[in-house]
Formats: structure tokens, C-alpha cells, sequence
């Protein structure tokens, strides 16, 4: 038999809901079957909330030796950039110089994708791509990178399971089961190079390993979308219809983007179709397609960080990105090590 606490009417609710007993409980606990199973209830939403990520503690800041150069922004106490690029195409020099940085981030994230195992912090993973763009005589992109709240503290980005984007680098310990995407962006000799993947952590859920391997076939349709006289519109259309046609949702309030010698520049390239993406596809631009795809619902919300992103309704999701070079007859993929 359930029994319950003896509250009396204007007293505050036995549950802790902060109303009156009166205009709570009073009337479920006349039926003890109801008050068993909204405990249930509770007691499994608490444990659904125990399994979602939680912000960590985060350790002192990396510096990066005097004599590397940096992009303008981490000369900022704001980290605001004080050049971005038109997106227009990139001369051949620049060009040379991208395949260097982009080849070097290819290569960084290889070496932090095998470090990926249960037990490891995503704090030690930063320390690994800190020290690898260091060696290179490279500027971690993401350091002192300006955002809503505060310039991102770390060289990394590490993003666990329900987390979309943008998730910094803590004391959280991965553990088997789940999956966390790394996103690395290197400034080195004077432009970014830019790439992310999504790696399983130990024995993944077979459904979480599916949702991998579609967003990587995803960011795949999308650069075959890529042709010159194209529109930026073709890569969204292309990455919804394959996400869509699995049951995933694409989430849409981040985008690829420009990129050169600034961090982030044009043309924005949405994930989806939007009728918004007008922009012709020309010759020598250099952006960076990279889908998020999610279990579940398309919509974000935010932690008090200002840069962390996770699913609304916390389902997982995937990403990974490339850094590309519009050729004359598609596009190539500079982001390989």
C-alpha cells in the first residue's frame, strides 16, 4: 500500500512543487495509484537527466609561445576580428598557403581521433590538439575566438553526444557508449584550415552508430553538390533530402562557412534548404560544409556559456566537416591528411 505524507490544505505540497497542498496533491493522494506512478515518473526523468552532459571543471588556459603568430581576433581582449573576407575566390598564392593549413588540421584531427577511448577527458583531448598545432608553428583557431558571453577558452572544440557544437573542453569523462565529434581549425602562415568528425567512444548503440554514418554520408552528398554556377541553395537541399529520407533532422541554426584568412567569412552555407541561399558557386572559393544531423527534433538550445548548443530535446547528434576548393569542374576536399 503507498502511503503519503499528512499535509494540511494551505500547507506547501508534500511533492515540492511550491503550490499550496490544496491545489496540488490533495486530490491525487485520495488515489494511491496515481501518487505511485507520477513517482515513477519523476524518478525517471531523474535518471534520463543524470545520462545528459553536464559542464565540467575547466582547467587554466593554454598559452601559445610569443613567437607564433596569431589571427587578429586573439589579439582582442573580445577576440573580434578586425578583417573578414569578401568569400570572393582566392588567388593561387592563397591558395597554396590553405592546402598547407588545412592538410596540417587533417592531420591534428587524426592524431586527436585516436586518443578518443573510454576514460579520457575531453580536457586531455585539448592538450593533444594544443601542443600538435603548437609543434607546427600553427595558432589554434578557436582560442580567444569572440562569442556572446566570452571568447572561447580552449583549442578545441569537443562535442558529446546531445551537444551540437561548440562544446568546451572540461574535466568531462567520456565513457563507453558514447559519441563526441572534435572540431580543429589551425592559423597557420596567415590563413585557417578548418575540419571536424564525430568518433564512438568505445561500444556504441548500433542507432548512434547509424546516425554517424549518415552524417558523414550527409557532408558527402553535400560536396558533390558542389559545382561551379551552382547555388550555395544546391549543398542544403542535397544534405536534407539524404538526412531526411533516414528520419533525422538537420539542425539548422549553424551553418558552414568562408574561410581563409579570416576564421569565418561568406558565403554562409546552410545545411538545408533554404530558399535564402541564393549565392552562385564560383571557381576558387574556399568554404567549409558541415552538417549537424540529429536523432530527434532540429532545434537547439543554448547553455549560459554563450557557445555550447545542445538538441532541444536532447536526442544525439552528429557532425563532420571539410574544408573545399570550388575547381572548374566540382570541388576538392583540402581538409586530408
Amino acid at each position: 500500500m503507498t502511503t503519503v505524507p499528512v499535509t494540511a490544505n494551505n500547507d506547501p505540497c508534500w511533492c515540492g512543487s511550491g503550490r499550496r497542498y490544496k491545489r496540488c496533491h490533495r486530490l491525487a493522494d485520495l488515489d494511491p495509484a496515481r501518487v505511485a506512478r507520477e513517482q515513477a515518473e519523476r524518478e525517471q526523468a531523474e535518471r534520463l537527466a543524470a545520462a545528459y552532459v553536464r559542464p565540467g571543471r575547466r582547467s587554466p588556459r593554454r598559452e601559445v609561445p610569443a613567437h607564433i603568430p596569431r589571427p587578429d581576433y586573439a589579439l582582442d581582449r573580445h577576440g573580434r576580428p578586425k578583417h573578414r573576407d569578401t568569400g570572393r575566390p582566392k588567388d593561387a598564392e592563397t591558395i597554396a598557403r590553405m592546402r598547407v593549413a588545412c592538410r596540417a588540421a587533417a592531420e591534428i584531427l587524426q592524431t586527436v581521433g585516436a586518443a578518443v577511448r573510454p576514460g579520457v577527458t575531453t580536457d586531455e583531448l585539448d592538450a593533444i590538439v594544443h601542443e600538435e598545432c603548437v609543434s607546427r608553428g600553427g595558432y589554434p583557431s578557436p582560442l580567444g575566438y569572440g562569442g556572446s558571453v566570452m571568447p572561447f577558452p580552449k583549442s578545441l572544440c569537443t562535442s558529446v553526444n546531445e551537444v551540437i557544437c561548440h562544446g568546451i573542453p572540461d574535466s568531462t569523462v567520456l565513457k563507453d557508449g558514447d559519441i563526441v565529434n572534435c572540431d580543429v581549425t589551425i592559423y597557420l602562415d596567415g590563413v585557417h584550415g578548418d575540419t571536424n568528425a564525430t568518433f564512438l567512444v568505445g561500444e556504441v548503440a548500433e542507432q548512434d552508430r547509424r546516425l554517424v554514418e549518415v552524417t558523414r554520408e550527409c557532408l558527402d552528398r553535400g560536396i558533390a553538390a558542389v559545382r561551379p554556377g551552382g547555388r550555395i541553395r544546391d549543398i542544403g537541399r542535397a544534405i536534407q533530402t539524404h538526412a531526411e529520407g533516414h528520419g533525422y533532422g538537420v539542425i539548422r541554426a549553424f551553418v558552414g562557412h568562408g574561410v581563409g584568412r579570416s576564421f569565418h567569412s561568406d558565403p554562409q552555407v546552410f545545411h538545408y534548404d533554404n530558399p535564402a541561399a541564393t549565392g552562385e558557386i564560383l571557381p576558387g572559393m574556399t568554404f567549409t560544409i558541415e552538417p549537424m544531423i540529429s536523432i530527434g527534433d532540429w532545434r537547439h538550445e543554448m547553455w549560459d556559456d554563450g557557445w555550447t548548443a545542445v538538441t532541444a530535446d536532447r536526442s544525439r547528434t552528429a557532425q563532420f566537416e571539410h574544408t573545399l576548393l570550388v575547381t572548374d569542374d566540382g570541388a576538392e576536399v583540402l581538409t586530408v591528411a
